[in-house]
């Protein structure tokens, strides 16, 4: 955030290998390192981070939606989406998104399907 993502890159880096972190430490570094990647247009390596990161920690949201924000820059706009649908329903409180919640994942697989 402070325009020095480059640099911060070495010290994700040694800070996820390390196993000196704790689990909630463990799960921000990825997001951060992800994140970063991505900032800095390495966006494979930002998918490819953040795909295993979500292997570690399958409930944590943000850890898909920045997966999705790496997607749409590697031009991957239908995995991104698909992702934002997905947590979208499975987090979301509103009445009016699970009452529709069959449907937005019926929709999520078929989005250029013309009916």
């Amino acid at each position: 955030m402070l325009g020095h993502e480059k640099e911060a890159v070495p010290y994700y880096e040694q800070a996820i290998s390390s196993d000196a972190l704790s689990t909630e430490d463990l799960r921000g570094a990825y997001l951060g390192l992800g994140s970063t990647y991505r900032c800095i247009g390495e966006y494979e390596k930002s998918i490819a981070l953040l795909t295993k990161a979500i292997s570690l920690f399958p409930e944590d949201h943000s850890l898909k939606v920045f997966l999705a924000f790496a997607k749409y820059n590697g031009k991957d706009f239908e995995g991104a989406i698909q992702l934002l649908l997905d947590s979208l329903v499975e987090t979301s409180s509103s009445q009016h998104i699970q009452k529709y919640s069959r449907a937005i994942r019926i929709y999520r697989d078929r989005l250029d399907q013309v009916w």
